[in-house]
């Protein structure tokens, strides 16, 4: 596996993905009963903005969290979730030492699970690449209620659930560079869902193909269970930016989730836009007639 978040930690789509996350995480913390968050594809927990992003070739890239967060990080009115949202960066950015008002530290989902964590809940955190989840495990080794599997996610879907809390709240937010990934989230759910039909289950994605796309929902509409579905894009179809859009999936949302998040997703679109082509959706998936 040859992706590394680095390269593109606190960009548009990680705000969208882990802002949402933000919604269901404290949607699940409504109720007093603890629950396992798990999360299939951790990556490292937390990302050094300032670290210049070299690509294997020695080729250096632009840092793409400046269009990211960094359009939200000064920003003095923010509706009150993303207010939140980045009052939790803050938050990570303090504990690691950041001064003043930088934007040095980028935290990922591990470490956004983390920072709302309450004494019932549980965390438990599969990465595949060792040296992430060598970083992972040092991040959270003091940690009595966050475990680190050095495991394939799918597995850790087999492996993890049902948890002894008998909810969770999983996401699911593979690297998409393999052709049959698509195919590998459906089954991965499958499984998910036979374990514990009622959990939680956000799956983020790109949208670069609209096709791609559609025939993905298709393919989750076999699961007969409520999903909903988010997405946004940051340039028209004319843009040449490859990846347009992103979008989280939810099986089983939480009650009124689906308001929380189209209340949220115009401000995302205004703030993280990049020409008028941009644009939100939020839906329920239905079997056409």
């Amino acid at each position: 596996m040859n992706y590394r978040h680095h390269y593109h930690a606190g960009n548009y789509a990680d705000v969208f993905k882990h802002t949402l996350l933000l919604l269901l995480l404290r949607a699940m913390q409504r109720k007093e009963k603890g629950f396992l968050y798990l999360d299939t594809h951790a990556g490292r927990g937390g990302y050094d903005l300032s670290v210049p992003s070299v690509l294997p070739d020695g080729r250096s890239r632009e840092p793409e969290h400046p269009a990211g967060i960094g359009r939200l990080w000064g920003a003095a009115d923010l509706p009150p979730v993303l207010q939140d949202f980045v009052a939790l960066v803050r938050r990570f950015n303090d504990r690691n030492g950041a001064t003043g008002e930088e934007l040095k530290y980028y935290p990922g989902s591990p470490w956004i699970a983390k920072l709302l964590l309450r004494p019932q809940d549980r965390l438990a955190l599969c990465e595949l690449r060792e040296d992430d989840a060598e970083a992972l495990d040092f991040e959270f080794a003091r940690e009595s209620r966050v475990t680190v599997q050095v495991l394939d996610g799918y597995t850790g879907l087999k492996a993890l659930l049902p948890p002894p809390e008998k909810r969770a709240l999983v996401l699911i937010d593979p690297p998409f560079e393999a052709k049959g990934e698509f195919a590998a989230v459906a089954r991965g759910l499958k499984d998910a869902l036979k374990r514990l039909p009622g959990a939680v289950i956000a799956v983020w994605y790109p949208i670069t193909e609209r096709a791609r796309t559609a025939e993905f929902h298709h393919a989750l509409l076999e699961l007969a269970a409520p999903t909903l579905f988010a997405e946004l894009t940051i340039a028209g179809e004319e843009s040449l930016v490859r990846m347009k859009g992103c979008g989280l999936l939810i099986l089983n949302p939480p009650w009124q989730i689906d308001w929380e998040i189209r209340a949220v997703l115009p401000a995302l679109r205004d703030r993280l836009r990049l020409d008028a082509g941009a644009a939100t959706a939020c839906d329920w998936l239905v079997p056409e007639k």
